[in-house]
């Protein structure tokens, strides 16, 4: 039988939400230091930036085996040994003298832990605690993830601005030994599967797949042809493992992931709102910092304080929201999460200017923030919630692929959003202070590869200034009506979500 501990002990929890904790923190650490690693490893952004995608798509491609292998080795063990070479990829990072050695490090060891912690994480807290102690435990995991996007900006930018980007990853290893120091507070959940269950084939197909997918959403700002056929491919190919996975279930054999479960409404709603919810997470921040740096000329540790109205919001409604279980149910608080964001987002639409103050953008910054706290709170507490125990695995897995999905969409779908509000803010600019250029093509490209190179606007004449206010003014638009349009979407399926289970708790 599984070892249970006592429902009302929180450290478990506390132990878990430790690897949530750092995983945020590290992608939100690497945003903020990008420029101090090219500097310090001699080598560009585009090389980085390709390590990160590295990273998403090594994670990616091993979700749904490590989603298995919980049953073959045992949940508890298996988080253990992701968290384990979690701190060697880090350690590796910090002390990487070269580009190779970073992608060893960060993107390759890393991204291995991170496929063998993330679905973990969830089934090892859905597997402790059940009712209402389940809703404010899985609550609480994206209360931690609140803590990380409020405090990852601030301290990332304090550690990369004054000391070095290398103490900045170092920092999480703190909380690695922690883990590994209580690690006997974490439930044994005994193996359920042999490793001659394990569904081989169906690992490499349904890794081609992601990998594919995955692939195709990264490059989507840089080859939109190539992209897109590199979708298709992926979800046929998933498609194709999506056909194999019923099969080998139908012939006595055990699948590497019951895609029969996918008949639960809440776990295809719930899995939905959370790959929704992440696009619209990592294309803010995205957006946010983009906005900060590029556009204000914000260093980093000042990036992360003007960030401070959402991410505190976040956080504050991510606690509140669980408070509210019993008085509204999870569909309510969802769907009031949505309406509020939408108006932050209308807000914030008019906002974005050059000569925009931060009390200005607060009210906006503040409403998004809170709206999206609610989510971040209960969305996974609506996916799992009524999946048998035998299942909290696979439901996990499925559920974490969607949040990796939405993660890897967030900033290459907002990225073309943002292009596509440069190019109409154009016209529009042209149209205004260059008339005699209105329709000139060539003019047009010569204004769009002058504003993508653009650093700071200190000198320039008044026509350059407010053609460049107003194209700021219509990319940014064009961002918070599509992030309101999420919303909308999100807002749909919450009022989907069968809620009379959950009344009861």
């Amino acid at each position: 039988m599984n070892e249970r501990v006592n429902e009302n002990s929180w450290i478990p929890l506390i132990v878990v939400a430790c690897a949530s904790f750092i995983i945020v923190l590290d992608s939100l650490f690497m945003n903020v230091s990008i420029s101090h690693v090219v500097s310090d490893l001699n080598t560009d952004v585009s090389t980085i930036q390709m390590l990160v995608s590295f990273n998403t798509l090594i994670t990616a491609a091993l979700i749904l085996l490590s989603t298995k292998l919980q049953d073959i080795v045992g949940k508890r063990k298996l988080f253990l040994i992701g968290a384990a070479l979690f701190g060697i990829g880090i350690f590796t990072a910090v002390m990487s003298s070269s580009v190779i050695m970073f992608f060893v490090g960060w993107s390759a060891i890393k991204g291995v832990a991170g496929a063998l912690m993330l679905p973990a994480i969830v089934s090892i807290i859905s597997g402790t605690y059940s009712g209402k102690m389940r809703t404010i435990a899985l609550a609480t995991l994206g209360i931690v993830a609140g803590l990380a996007d409020t405090f990852a900006p601030l301290l990332g930018g304090v550690i990369t601005t004054y000391f070095s980007w290398r103490y900045t990853f170092a920092f999480e290893l703190i909380f690695i030994l922690f883990i590994l120091v209580m690690q006997n507070k974490i439930p044994n959940f005994k193996p359920t599967e042999s490793k001659n269950d394990l569904d081989i084939v169906g690992a490499i197909i349904s890794s081609i797949g992601l990998v594919l997918l995955v692939l195709g959403i990264l490059t989507l700002t840089k080859d939109v042809t190539t992209s897109i056929v590199e979708m298709i491919f992926g979800l046929i190919v998933l498609a194709i493992f999506v056909w194999y996975e019923l099969k080998r279930k139908r012939s006595g054999k055990v699948p590497l992931l019951d895609v029969e479960l996918f008949r639960d409404k809440n776990l295809r709603l719930g899995t939905s709102i959370k790959l929704l919810y992440n696009i619209i997470i990592s294309g803010t921040f995205f957006v946010l910092v983009l906005f900060f740096q590029s556009v204000l000329q914000l260093n980093p540790f000042d990036t992360g304080v003007a960030s401070l109205p959402f991410t505190v919001a976040l956080l504050i409604f991510s606690l509140f929201a669980p408070k509210l279980i019993g008085k509204l149910n999870h569909k309510k608080l969802i769907a009031i999460g949505c309406i509020i964001s939408i108006v932050g987002c209308l807000i914030l639409s008019y906002q974005f200017r050059l000569n925009i103050s931060m009390m200005g953008l607060i009210p906006g910054l503040f409403l998004l923030g809170a709206g999206i706290g609610f989510m971040l709170a209960l969305g996974s507490d609506v996916a799992l919630f009524d999946i048998p125990a035998e299942s909290q695995n696979n439901a996990s897995g499925i559920l974490t692929t969607g949040e990796t999905l939405g993660s890897s969409m967030g900033t290459a779908i907002i990225g073309i959003i943002l292009i596509l509000g440069v190019i109409g803010g154009i016209s529009t600019a042209v149209d205004t202070y260059a008339p005699a250029y209105s329709g000139d093509e060539q003019f047009h490209q010569e204004v769009y590869d002058y504003f993508q190179k653009l650093d700071t606007l200190e000198g320039q004449d008044s026509v350059v200034v407010n053609t460049a206010d107003i194209i700021i003014q219509s990319a940014m638009a064009s961002v918070m009506m599509a992030l309101a349009i999420v919303f909308g979407v999100i807002l749909i399926l919450t009022l989907r979500i069968k809620d009379k289970n959950i009344k009861k708790h």
